[in-house]
């Protein structure tokens, strides 16, 4: 038997959530079967599946101690960051993640990944750990590809991650990247509307004006205005109104002008500019709406920017200024 107390990072959940992530060796079934015949009880009564758990209820769990084993994953504390720091308070952590790191581990179950890098870099600031912790862990509430640089948003609690996760969906925040174009388009600003479908077998996606009879076609929406030359390529800022995968770069190819060092969306797929090892892509600045949920509501209006010497293919180039 164990009693568990709902801390702030735990509350504001369902009760079978809880569970499935204070006790993740305790099969599904069982649980929604313990809770049934009250062998999961909260402060003591009978509870529901989906009960909402609050700050400073107790959860008593009793079935067999070989279920509550966490796994013992101590490789974070051990790791070395290769992000910046961008951004950084009590709540939220802002940095700028580096080409050839991935967000999350994948199918080939990477370890050194961004947010290992998160959780190792606030254990040693004495921020986070998970023997503290019932149900919570570091998250990002954001990410981009592994080939990608640029801005990555980590929640550093539950509150903070339930607030960031709606003013992500909400569309609060505005997401802005910079990219190398090979060509110059018809349009020195405009708006790409279309519809996007993933083909997984490759890895990629297809673009389409209109929206396909067939797959699980989703709306894309790009703004782009053009921001200067480099010798490289044309500079662009891009603005992404919604975010679907390889959006940028499909939709950018789309118009004929494919991003420099691409290799999938290229003219000659599989073809990337000479000394380019990926495409010339960073998201650089995040913009913050006037209205947003507590406990971030601090971060109305602010804008968090990569500086242009940190985006190596931006050169000398000044943005220019809407």
């Amino acid at each position: 038997m164990r009693i568990f107390e709902i801390t702030g990072n735990d509350a504001g959940q369902r009760l079978d959530k809880f569970i499935t992530k204070a006790m993740p060796m305790f099969p599904k079934s069982m649980m929604y079967k313990a809770i049934r015949t009250k062998k999961i009880k909260v402060n003591r009564k009978r509870a529901e599946i989906g009960q909402m758990l609050n700050e400073g209820d107790t959860v008593q769990v009793f079935v067999k101690e070989e279920f509550f084993a966490t796994s013992d994953n101590q490789f974070y504390k051990n790791i070395k960051p290769s992000f910046a720091t961008v951004y950084e308070d009590s709540n939220i952590l802002v940095v700028n993640k580096p080409v050839g790191l991935l967000c999350h581990s994948d199918q080939n179950e990477e370890k050194d990944t961004l947010i290992e890098q998160i959780k190792g870099y606030l254990w040693k600031k004495g921020e986070y750990d998970d023997k503290l912790e019932n149900s919570f862990a570091p998250s990002l509430c954001n990410r981009i590809d592994r080939n990608t640089a640029g801005l990555v948003i980590a929640a550093k609690n539950a509150p903070s991650l339930r607030a960031m996760n709606e003013i992500i969906k909400e569309r609060t925040v505005k997401k802005y990247y910079l990219c190398l174009l090979q060509n110059m388009p018809k349009k020195t600003e405009d708006t790409i509307e279309g519809y996007i479908v993933k083909d997984s077998s490759n890895n990629m996606v297809k673009v389409y004006k209109e929206k396909p009879r067939f797959g699980d076609a989703k709306k894309a929406v790009t703004k782009y205005r053009i921001v200067g030359r480099t010798e490289d390529g044309i500079l662009c800022e891009v603005e992404l109104v919604t975010g679907r995968t390889h959006q940028i770069r499909a939709q950018m190819a789309y118009i004929g002008c494919p991003l420099v060092g691409e290799g999938k969306y290229a003219v000659q797929t599989g073809e990337r500019a000479p000394g380019m090892k990926n495409q010339a892509l960073c998201a650089y600045k995040l913009v913050f709406d006037d209205i947003l949920p507590s406990p971030l509501e601090y971060l109305e209006g602010k804008t968090i920017q990569i500086g242009e010497k940190d985006i190596p293919f931006a050169g000398s180039i000044m943005l220019k200024k809407k």
